[in-house]
C-alpha cells in the first residue's frame, strides 16, 4: 500500500499545499490532520467581519467534505496530533497512528498570553481561528440594550496590525473601542511616525481611543452592575481602570513549533526550514506560520525569517508542491507587500527586510520610502489614495 502524503493542518498553508500538489499530482494518497472541523475560510476576514455584518458560519467559503471530495483527500477532523516518530515514518495522533511517505507540518501560529490578574482574567478573549471568531461574536452580541452595539465597549489589548484591523472593523461596527499598548503610537513595528500618526487620527475619528504606554494589569468582574450584567473592570499598569464589555488580547503570535520541538527538528523563531522548504529532518516540510524560511534572508538570523503573510504562504505552497511531486524546486519570495485591513485609512506596506540599515523619507503626502546609506529604496509604505502606487513602488524597490 502506497503511504500518503501527510499534512498536518488544515488552514490557508495545508489546504493550499494539497491543492498545489493536486494539480501535479492526482494519485497520491493526501491524508490532512487537523484538530479543528478542516473548513476552509480566509483567515484575514476574521477582523473585518463586524463592519460587513458576516456571521461566523458565513466565513466559511468551502466545507471541509467539499474540500476533501474534489482534492480526493482522507480527512481526519478533529484529530490531535500526539507525537511525531521520523524513524518509523508515522504520526501518533487521538486517533491512531497514521504512517507517512512525506511530512507536511502547517501547524500555524498560537496567540501570545501574557499572565494578568483578577477574578476574570479567564474572559479575556483571543482570536486566532474561526472558531475563536465564534466565541468573540457571541459575547460582544447585545442584550436587551436600547443603545444595540454602541452599548459594547472592547477593550483591545494591542495597537499593531491584528489589534487596529479589530479597531476599526468594531468602531465600524457601531462598538465602542479602546485600545491599549505599551508603545506609543499604532502600528510602530511597520509605519514611519507620520504614518502611524495618520492612522491614529483616522481611527480616533471613528471614537477609538488609545492608551499608549501602558499596559492591561488585571481584569475583574464590574462591581455595582445590574443583575445579569458582565461588565468588567480593567486595570491599567497606569493606574487607570476602564470598563468594558469584553477584552480582546491582539499583542501577537508565536509559530506553533511543540511538535517539531519534541521531535527533534531545528526550530529557532519558527521550524527552520531550506530552500526547498525541508526541515533538518528529511521527509519532513514545513511552511505558513510555523516556518521560519532560509528564502527570507534576514540580518538578524542565519536561519532567515518569519512571514506570516497569505503571499508568501502561497508561494511556498506552490514551490512545496512541487518538491513533493518530484520536480525539485527553490522557493524564491519576490517582494510582498502587505494591505492593512484598516478602511479609516488603507495601508500597503512593503517593510523592509530585517536588520536593513536607512531610513524613512516622505517624497509627497501619504508615500513613505526606506532608504539605505546608497539612497537604494528598500521598502515603502502607501496610505490613502496613494495606495494606487503598489505596482509602481514595488517596482523601485532593491531586492
Amino acid at each position: 500500500m502506497t503511504r500518503p502524503v501527510l499534512v498536518i493542518g488544515a488552514g490557508l498553508a495545508g489546504w493550499t499545499t494539497v491543492r498545489e500538489f493536486r494539480k501535479l499530482d492526482s494519485s497520491t494518497p493526501v491524508v490532512v490532520v487537523t484538530a479543528d472541523s478542516g473548513d476552509f475560510y480566509a483567515k484575514p476576514s476574521l477582523s473585518n467581519a463586524f463592519a460587513q455584518g458576516r456571521l461566523p458560519a458565513q466565513l466559511v467559503s468551502t466545507p471541509a467534505a467539499k474540500m476533501a471530495e474534489s482534492l480526493n483527500v482522507t480527512l481526519m477532523p478533529h484529530t490531535r496530533v500526539e507525537a511525531l516518530d521520523m524513524a518509523a515514518k508515522t504520526v501518533r495522533t487521538s486517533a491512531g497512528a497514521v504512517a507517512y511517505r512525506d511530512l507536511v507540518l502547517a501547524t500555524g501560529a498560537l496567540p501570545i498570553r501574557v499572565p494578568l490578574e483578577g477574578g476574570a482574567a479567564h474572559r479575556v478573549i483571543s482570536v486566532n481561528s474561526l472558531e475563536d471568531f465564534a466565541r468573540f461574536h457571541a459575547e460582544l452580541q447585545p442584550a436587551s440594550d436600547a443603545a444595540g452595539n454602541r452599548g459594547r465597549h472592547v477593550l483591545v489589548m494591542g495597537a499593531g496590525l491584528i489589534g487596529c484591523e479589530f479597531a476599526n472593523d468594531l468602531a465600524q461596527a457601531g462598538y465602542r473601542v479602546s485600545v491599549v499598548d505599551p508603545g506609543a503610537r499604532p502600528l510602530a513595528a511597520l509605519l514611519p511616525e507620520a504614518a502611524s500618526a495618520a492612522l491614529q487620527q483616522a481611527l480616533e475619528a471613528l471614537g477609538v481611543r488609545f492608551y499608549f504606554g501602558t499596559t492591561v494589569r488585571a481584569v475583574d468582574p464590574a462591581a455595582a452592575q445590574p443583575a445579569g450584567a458582565d461588565a468588567l473592570a480593567v486595570s491599567l499598569a497606569s493606574g487607570e481602570i476602564i470598563e468594558a464589555s469584553c477584552v480582546l488580547s491582539a499583542i501577537g503570535l508565536k509559530a506553533d513549533t511543540a511538535l517539531a520541538r519534541a521531535a527533534g527538528l531545528t526550530v529557532d523563531r519558527a521550524i527552520v526550514v531550506n530552500t526547498r522548504l525541508q526541515t533538518s529532518a528529511e521527509g519532513v516540510y514545513a511552511l505558513g506560520d510555523s516556518a521560519q524560511y532560509a528564502s527570507a534572508a534576514s540580518k538578524l538570523s542565519a536561519h532567515g525569517s518569519a512571514l506570516p503573510y497569505v503571499m508568501p504562504i502561497m508561494a511556498a505552497a506552490k514551490a512545496l508542491a512541487a518538491n513533493l511531486a518530484g520536480t525539485p524546486a527553490e522557493l524564491v519570495f519576490q517582494l510582498m507587500p502587505v494591505s492593512v485591513k484598516t478602511p479609516s485609512l488603507p495601508l500597503v506596506v512593503a517593510a523592509p527586510q530585517p536588520g536593513t540599515d536607512g531610513q524613512w523619507h516622505m517624497p509627497e503626502a501619504g508615500l513613505w520610502q526606506w532608504l539605505d546609506a546608497a539612497g537604494l529604496q528598500r521598502g515603502f509604505v502607501l496610505a490613502g489614495a496613494q495606495t494606487s502606487q503598489r505596482m509602481v513602488q514595488s517596482k523601485r524597490v532593491a531586492l
